[in-house]
């Protein structure tokens, strides 16, 4: 034991600035049981890396959970503050640890009254017994850190134990009067009628009695919410009053009248908020899936097209019409395509072209599947026609066999750019035909390597493997195929080439 404190103490002399190797010694003493080595540990890492708040957090947690010495722990939660008077978490840890104080001596107390011993001998202070450090420290905090989240934090420690009613009062009255314009402030305040019913009713009630209270505590929280999205109409606060209808209607439930109230309610506030123009972009989506999934087609057609006209060059609105007046086999899917592709940029239109052809393929006849491909590849940005290039290639061999298929690739082979895969497509095909024409394989592996030889060794090994074993293949190229390789290659791909050429030759792949 002596030998490995050692070899850690000249260890952490010489890299001073390594935290794990710190660690690796608190661990160590931890598993051992050193708790007087420990406490040197600690402070020795903390006097060298004061600047980390998690080191000073697991120093204070180990002075009171195992040295049940919350003097210590106090005295390094201060120290903490000195380096970092503004660490949100430092607050959090030193307020919860108070509170256990306070607990831990609260139930000591209980103990020794039950017990019937003379408690004068003990010196309890009832300011710590009743958690008034944990209000020294909240009211101390909240002047440094501002923000409702923070606050909302120190409430949620301070809930966790049964003797903070006045401390989370106090708290809960400074977040309505200083964030009275805050939604996290008003989404807390609503959510808290959930809870509020179920501290009330502990006796067991029948079935009907329980979905009558959660409807009421679920009513509850709604009216809450109205009274924040008219107090604080903004994106935010209908937001988070959507969220939380969306949350409760997804929630599993036996009762079919509480299922079908909690969807209505969750429809009416998408449609006020939508009506406020305060709906945000990525709600609309699930409104949607909502309508479509309540079989209401035809209210979501009418709710695609509104949400279309508020996000006009939003390209993810465009497709989930589109997808709805497809799903409905309506008339006017072409006619909204067209409309879309005046409003949307060329660059970002990959979903809505793939989703056109894809549609046109089941709709319409080739011709037109074949013109809208055409169409797509000068209409859409270089890099993304790479996608529609392969579609193309895969949709005409699937509809016009292999001649249609060269044709396809004969008239975009110099159309670039090209992705590996469209070339990997086409040698994929010409191995699925009968006569699989060696002449043809190497026309593609050699337009292929022209584009990508520098950065792919596989392809290279793939070319070889195809001359030397195609029936109409030449084993003698491959020499100088491997030649080219080693020319065109650069950096790692040399190595990985080499290696996997050497397995190659001895049979091994």
């Amino acid at each position: 034991m002596h030998r490995v404190h050692s070899l850690f103490k000249r260890a952490t002399g010489k890299w001073k600035e390594d935290v794990q190797l710190w660690l690796s010694h608190v661990a160590f003493c931890k598993q051992w049981n050193a708790k007087h080595q420990l406490s040197k540990v600690f402070s020795t890492m903390l006097a060298i890396h004061p600047n980390k708040p998690a080191l000073w957090i697991m120093a204070a947690k180990w002075e009171m959970e195992t040295r049940l010495s919350s003097e210590s722990a106090r005295h390094l939660f201060l120290r903490a503050l000195r380096f970092h008077p503004e660490c949100p978490k430092l607050y959090q840890e030193y307020f919860r640890m108070e509170l256990m104080n306070a607990e831990k001596q609260r139930k000591e107390k209980k103990e020794l009254e039950r017990a019937k011993m003379n408690l004068e001998e003990f010196n309890y202070s009832e300011k710590i017994l009743n958690g008034e450090m944990a209000h020294i420290i909240y009211r101390d905090a909240v002047q440094k850190i501002k923000g409702v989240e923070f606050r909302l934090a120190l409430l949620s420690i301070a809930k966790l134990f049964d003797f903070t009613h006045d401390l989370q009062k106090e708290i809960l009255e400074s977040l309505q009067a200083e964030y009275a314009d805050n939604p996290l402030m008003w989404d807390y305040m609503a959510r808290r009628e959930l809870e509020l019913g179920s501290l009330k009713s502990t006796e067991p009630t029948t079935k009907q009695m329980k979905v009558s209270e959660m409807t009421q505590r679920e009513e509850r929280c709604c009216a809450v919410f109205e009274e924040a999205v008219t107090a604080v109409p903004t994106e935010d606060m209908w937001k988070c009053y959507v969220t939380f209808c969306l949350e409760r209607c997804n929630r599993k439930t036996n009762s079919e009248e509480l299922k079908q109230k909690r969807l209505e309610r969750t429809l009416s506030v998408f449609s006020k908020a939508h009506e406020s123009s305060l709906l945000p972009e990525a709600l609309y989506k699930q409104w949607l899936q909502l309508l479509l999934e309540s079989s209401l087609s035809q209210k979501a057609a009418e709710v695609a097209e509104a949400a279309t006209k508020c996000f006009s060059l939003s390209v993810e609105m465009w497709q989930m019409r589109l997808q709805v007046l497809i799903q409905l086999k309506s008339d006017s899917v072409t006619q909204c395509f067209e409309e879309a592709f005046k409003h949307v940029k060329s660059k970002g239109t990959l979903p809505l072209w793939t989703l056109w052809v894809e549609w046109s393929e089941v709709a319409n006849s080739k011709e037109d599947t074949e013109a809208l491909y055409q169409r797509s590849l000068h209409a859409i940005a270089p890099a993304e026609s790479v996608t529609m290039k392969e579609k193309y290639l895969d949709w005409a061999y699937r509809n016009g066999g292999y001649k249609k298929v060269r044709r396809v690739f004969t008239s975009l082979h110099e159309s670039h750019p090209l992705s590996l895969d469209f070339f990997r497509k086409m040698i994929e095909i010409e191995k699925e035909q009968e006569s699989c024409k060696m002449l043809h394989l190497r026309e593609y592996y050699e337009r292929a390597l022209r584009e990508f030889g520098s950065a792919d060794s596989d392809l290279w090994l793939e070319y070889i493997k195809e001359e030397l074993s195609h029936p109409q293949g030449k084993p003698e190229n491959s020499g100088s195929i491997h030649w080219r390789a080693m020319k065109m290659l650069q950096g790692d791909q040399v190595e990985d080439f080499i290696s996997k050429y050497t397995l190659l030759q001895t049979g091994h792949l």
